[in-house]
Parts: C-alpha cells; structure tokens; sequence
C-alpha cells in the first residue's frame, strides 16, 4: 500500500515538474488578448466622442427649449394689446 501511494505521489510530481511554456507570444491566449485588447480600444475610440457629441447636443437642445419657454411666459404676461 506504501509502495503505491509513494508511486502516485512521484507521478504526480513528475507531472507537475513538466515544462511550462511561458512564451506569451506561441500561444492562442496572446492572440485573443490582443484582439479584446484592440476590440476594446476601437470601442472606445468610437464611443467616447460619440457620447460626448451627444451629451452637448442634448444640453443645446434643453438650454433652447427652455429658452423658448421663458419667451412663451413673458409673452403670456403680456396684455393682449400690446403685442
């Protein structure tokens, strides 16, 4: 019983001493990284002027509407007249 566990605990050293490639460019998981990588770029190269262009037109548009509702008020003060 000794002789096989002492056997399985060698084989299972002698698997974990195997050589590891630590090479980040042979293996399939840099080219992936790198693809999210520049995925991720691209997105926000994109997005980010895409929201700031839309973030500054909608403040344009609410500054005109209530531009427009302060002339439609001071217009409503006025007497019926005196246009």
């Amino acid at each position: 019983m000794d002789d096989l566990l002492q056997s399985a605990m060698e084989s299972a050293l002698d698997g974990a001493v195997a050589p590891v490639v630590l090479d980040p460019t042979t293996s399939a998981n840099a080219m992936i990284f790198a693809l999210i990588t520049l995925l991720g770029v691209g997105m926000a190269v994109i997005y980010v002027p895409l929201r700031l262009f839309l973030t500054l037109t909608a403040r344009s548009r609410r500054l005109r509407l209530l531009q427009r509702i302060r002339q439609l008020r001071e217009e409503l003060g006025k007497p019926v007249g005196s246009a």
